[in-house]
Parts: C-alpha cells; sequence; structure tokens
C-alpha cells in the first residue's frame, strides 16, 4: 500500500489517542439533563425546525381528529408529487433527470422548449478546464473516488476568475457547470483509479452534448461506451429519485450551513459531498451491497426464510456482518410506513432483474426487506414504522448495470448536487445570518498549573 508520504499509526499516536477518549466522552446522562436535541432531533425521532424551504417537501405523518398519524411517505419536488413527476416521463418514454434538475432550480416545470434549451446548455458545459484530466485527476488517483472528487471541485475554482462571487447569476452558472460536469469527475477518477490502482489499463472517451446525463454516464465507463435503453432509463430514474430530499439531510443542511458563512459555491459544494460520503448517508448503498455479499456466503438457499430471519437477527445482536447492529437500507430518519422512492425504484427494480436474469437475487432482496421489517419489529424498541429506504434497492441496481462498487456513492452525489445548488441558491436569497446553533459546554475549570510542577 503506497503512503506517499504519510506514515502508519504509531504507538505514540495510539497513547495519545487515548488521551482524546479519556477526556472528550461526556456523560451520556447529560444529554438527557440539558434537554440537548442530540442529531438535531426530538426524542421521537422528529427533526428540530432550523428553517423554511420551498425546493422540497417531505411527509411521513397526517393530522387526523387531531391524531398525528403515520401515512405512507410522500415527497415532493417544488410541489410536485415525485410518483406524478417519475409517471410523467416514464409514460413518455424520455429521460427526466434534466426535467427534474430544472424544476428543483426554477420552482416550475418547462416545457419542451424550455427543456430542450435546458439540456442544451447542461450539454454545452459538460466538459473540463483543457489538461484538467491529465494535470489534476490523473496526478493523484485513489480508491476513494468521492476524496478525488472534492479534490477536484475544489481545484476547478482556480479556472474560476469568479470563483468567490455570491449573486445569483454567478452562482447559478456555477451550479450548471458542477452538475454537467460531475459525471465526468467521477468517472475519469475511477478510470485513473482503475488504471493506476488496479492496473487494468485506460481509456478515456468525451462525453456527447446531446445525449441525457445517465447516457454519458454509461457512454464514459464503458470501454466500448454501448448501453441499453433499458439501463440508461433505470440510471436516469435513480438520478431522479436522488437529486433532492428536503433541506435537513445532512448534506444538504450542510450546504445551508456553509453557505451561511458566505463562503465560495466550491466549498460548499465540497463540504456537502464530504457530508454525504458517510455510511449513515449516501455511503449506505455501499454497505448495502456488501451486505447482501455477506449473506450471499452465509445463506446457500435464499428462499430459507428462516435462514434469512436468523442471520438478519444476528445482525442485530451485533454478531454477523459489520457486527454495528445495523440492517442497511432499512429505516429513514423521518419515513415510517414507506419510503416513496424505494417503491418506485423496487417497481423498475423488478424489470431489470428480468432483463438481467437476476430473479432469484431480487427475490432475496424482496424477502430480506420483508423479513427484516419483523425482526426490527421483535428485537428493538422503535418508535416509528420501519421500511426499506432508497438506499436498499440502488446498489443492486448498479450491480446488475455493471458498475463498479467505487461508484455508488459518487452516483449519489452526481444526482444530488441538483437539490444542494437548489438549496445553496435560496440559503443565499433569504439568509441574513450565519447557521451557529448552541453547544453547552459542561466542562470543570481547572487551574494552570506551571509546566516544572505538573
Amino acid at each position: 500500500m503506497k503512503t506517499n508520504g504519510l506514515s502508519a499509526i504509531t504507538p505514540e499516536i495510539y497513547k495519545l489517542a487515548k488521551l482524546c477518549e479519556a477526556h472528550d466522552l461526556i456523560d451520556a446522562s447529560l444529554y438527557t439533563k440539558y434537554e440537548v436535541k442530540r442529531g438535531l432531533r426530538d426524542l421521537d425521532g422528529k427533526g428540530v425546525l432550523t428553517g423554511l424551504t420551498e425546493i422540497s417537501t417531505i411527509n411521513s405523518s397526517r393530522v387526523i381528529d387531531g391524531v398525528s398519524t403515520p401515512i405512507d411517505g410522500e415527497l415532493f419536488y417544488r410541489g410536485v408529487n415525485i410518483y406524478d413527476l417519475v409517471k410523467g416521463f416514464i409514460n413518455e418514454n424520455r429521460f427526466g433527470y434534466e426535467e427534474a434538475v430544472y424544476l428543483l432550480l426554477f420552482g416550475e416545470l418547462p416545457n419542451q422548449k424550455e427543456l430542450n434549451k435546458f439540456s442544451e446548455l447542461l450539454g454545452s458545459y459538460r466538459t473540463l478546464p483543457q489538461h484538467f484530466v491529465r494535470d489534476v485527476i490523473m496526478k493523484t488517483p485513489g480508491r476513494d473516488i468521492m476524496n478525488a472528487m472534492a479534490k477536484s471541485i475544489l481545484t476547478l475554482s482556480s479556472y474560476d476568475p469568479s470563483s468567490s462571487d455570491t449573486s445569483t447569476p454567478n452562482v447559478l452558472r456555477q451550479s450548471l457547470q458542477l452538475i454537467a460536469s460531475f459525471p465526468l469527475i467521477a468517472v475519469y477518477s475511477y478510470l485513473a483509479y482503475r488504471h493506476y490502482d488496479l492496473r487494468r489499463g485506460i481509456y478515456i472517451h468525451n462525453p456527447k452534448p446531446e445525449l441525457s446525463t445517465a447516457e454519458n454516464i454509461l457512454r464514459l465507463l464503458r470501454k466500448d461506451k454501448s448501453y441499453t435503453d433499458t439501463e440508461a432509463k433505470i440510471l436516469d430514474l435513480a438520478l431522479v429519485l436522488h437529486a433532492e430530499h428536503g433541506g435537513g439531510n445532512n448534506s444538504t443542511f450542510t450546504t445551508h450551513v456553509v453557505t451561511s458563512s458566505g463562503t465560495d459555491t466550491y466549498s460548499s459544494v465540497t463540504a456537502s459531498l464530504c457530508a454525504l460520503k458517510g455510511p449513515k448517508h449516501g455511503g449506505a448503498n455501499v454497505k448495502v451491497k456488501q451486505m447482501f455479499d455477506d449473506i450471499k456466503k452465509h445463506i446457500k438457499n435464499w428462499n430459507d426464510e428462516s435462514a434469512i430471519r436468523s442471520y438478519l437477527a444476528d445482525v442485530l445482536d451485533k454478531k454477523a456482518f459489520d457486527r454495528t447492529g445495523l440492517i442497511y437500507g432499512m429505516g429513514h430518519a423521518v419515513y415510517s410506513i414507506s419510503d416513496p422512492r424505494a417503491n418506485i425504484f423496487e417497481r423498475f427494480v423488478g424489470r431489470l432483474s428480468d432483463e438481467k436474469g437476476k430473479q432469484d437475487e431480487y427475490m432475496l432482496y424482496t424477502n430480506v426487506a420483508r423479513i427484516a421489517k419483523e425482526v426490527i419489529a421483535e428485537k428493538r424498541k422503535i418508535y416509528k414504522g420501519v421500511s426499506p429506504n432508497v438506499d436498499f434497492y440502488s446498489g443492486f441496481v448498479y450491480s446488475m448495470l455493471e458498475l463498479p462498487e467505487e461508484l455508488f456513492t459518487p452516483l449519489f452525489a452526481i444526482a444530488r448536487i441538483a437539490g444542494w445548488s437548489a438549496h445553496r441558491i435560496e440559503e443565499l436569497i433569504n439568509a441574513n445570518k450565519i447557521i451557529r446553533p448552541a453547544y453547552m459546554s459542561v466542562a470543570e475549570e481547572k487551574p494552570y498549573v506551571p509546566i516544572g510542577e505538573r
């Protein structure tokens, strides 16, 4: 393993780390005593209200006869139900991500002429500065594509003479260029890693401006540049479903927090990207894939419900998989009865599994989703229902599309840059205060002791 000058953890570092652990651990009872909203959530899991937005709406309950009652999850982009949005472009057999981006940014659905012009604009921006791939992306390859993307995004600011201009026109211009170039940055970063670390050769394809975002991703990634219409359409659907999800999700809230400081677009987007990569957020799709790989190792008969139940119980008891006690892809911070994105995705996952000859594996996912709800209900005291979230299926879809695991979370970023951009512009237009929540110090005062007396 190359270190590039970074050494391994030494015994001295371990010793110092113990000091951190000894002095940084806070008594858990103090959080209750001072009514701290850990994770910015109430005890019932409901998020603390910290802002307002018109970009998207998420509903998991409705007041019926004066009582808050759980409902099937609802998601609206600028007031348009996600089911209706998806049904619209699916029934017309066209791509939907560009339409979703327009809706999120500008607050209304485009007509055909507006959509064509907007798609052409994105196509014209789907490029990188001259020699950027050679001088930036290829020079420091690595397996962590999200980190490679973060490096490239920050470097792009050096090519922008107006990088610090936070006026709406300039931020919109920067946002559109980043939305258009994210697929290039992600795929080229992977190809650099594939060549230099995996020693599997290299090829670099240029995007086609007239193709959709989903088509360009597959074109750039595959050596022969080929893909089926079904493959491109299911990837396009994944981008639409991941494009936005309220102002309170971790990476989008990061967008609001960082933007409120007055920083530039490249810094804001990089911060959001780094928030997304965590396994509790956008990185969950990779963990789902890895969990199912482990299931396949331990369960030979994928229809053996008792074996599946036993395995999932062991996961919850921290005896199986990564021993965190988490069944990845199950449950959501907001939704309880169902995640509408997962509901939509599941219908198309079944169709793709038929095309790819993966019906047995699709049935395994279906069995795990059903049994996991029962096992979690039996073994956990939960304040709300639990159901599969969109990450439960996305990793399976990407696998069927033969996309490398290293690109699973970057694909989430390629989609979510649309939502981040909309929220950044909204924050700049409406806010005039830096976001600064309170943290209470519970440290005891100590006298300073001269160094010779310690």
